[in-house]
């Protein structure tokens, strides 16, 4: 069967979550073309602002993809929201010609992720030449803080 028959067939007989699943896919893939995004921040569907000078923020609904087994989003996603957060807000403090890519990063989970949206936000700790290092908050659209991470941050020359 082709990819485009067994995607046909998929969405005959698909469930709501399962469509919604399905349109994240095709806005990652749209936000990869009109943007370079990576496909995990289209999933997230993350687009985001300055708040003020050396924060950023995310303001993400929670969606089907994000939830595990228990009902509440996954921990992998919180992380990696936090991620997308910190490198977003480092790559937008860059030179031109300038990428950051996470070194180490960790974090803490300090509340089940619950709720109809999640709020990451970064601060920018040291911006070096070499390094930098940032913190993000991760918070539910109740102002329940869920996630605390912090993540270090190598500067390299973009390669493409």
């Amino acid at each position: 069967m082709d990819l485009y028959q067994e995607f046909h067939d998929m969405m005959q007989s698909s469930t709501e979550e399962e469509k919604e699943v399905l349109r994240l896919a095709l806005q990652a893939i749209r936000q990869k073309r009109e943007r370079g995004s990576a496909y995990p921040s289209g999933f997230l569907g993350l687009s985001g602002e300055f708040v003020e000078d050396g924060v950023y923020r995310f303001r993400v609904p929670i969606t089907p993809y994000m939830m595990n087994r228990g009902g509440i989003v996954h921990g992998g996603v919180i992380g990696t929201l936090a991620d997308s957060t910190m490198g977003s807000l480092i790559n937008k403090s860059l030179p031109e010609g300038k990428v950051a890519v996470t070194v180490e990063m960790k974090v803490n989970y300090l509340e089940p992720g619950v709720g109809s949206e999640l709020i990451s936000e970064a601060r920018l700790i040291r911006l070096g030449n070499t390094l930098t290092f940032a913190d993000c908050k991760v918070e539910n659209g109740s102002g329940k803080r869920i996630a605390h991470a912090t993540g270090t941050f190598a500067i390299i020359p973009m390669t493409s």
